[in-house]
């Protein structure tokens, strides 16, 4: 059974070797364009990566992008396989990551209470100053 280490090494290459994939057109389907690969997990025994996905538009488009990938899998797991050398290559698998929403959903919420707390604090500054007066 490889190490942790192993399996992260083996799951850092997977996802920059299909990033690298996508970004030089190497599988066409227009279903693809614009879409990060933001994790690959491979599992203890090599059998399954579980790749997840993420796309600019959001999870609008996340049907449409899982189903591309999943009709590509064959050429995409045969291509890796030939970039790296595993005695047997795992299955993929592909999810959809939500994580980078959320993320931008969190910093709007940030930035709107940013912006709240600056316009308060400015209007209570303003106010001390009309009462010196």
């Amino acid at each position: 059974m490889p190490s942790n280490l192993r399996l992260q090494r083996i799951a850092d290459r997977i996802r920059q070797d299909l990033s690298e994939m996508l970004v030089m057109g190497q599988i066409r389907d227009p279903r693809l364009t614009g879409i990060t690969i933001t994790d690959v997990k491979v599992d203890r025994e090599l059998a399954y990566a579980d790749i997840y996905v993420s796309a600019v538009e959001g999870s609008q488009r996340a049907q449409e992008i899982l189903d591309g990938l999943q009709s590509a899998s064959g050429f995409i797991r045969r291509t890796l396989a030939d970039q790296i050398e595993l005695r047997v290559f795992p299955r993929l698998r592909f999810h959809w990551d939500p994580t980078p929403e959320r993320a931008d959903r969190i910093e709007r919420l940030l930035a709107s209470l940013r912006s709240e707390n600056s316009s308060s604090s400015e209007e209570s500054a303003q106010g001390e100053e009309n009462e010196n007066d």
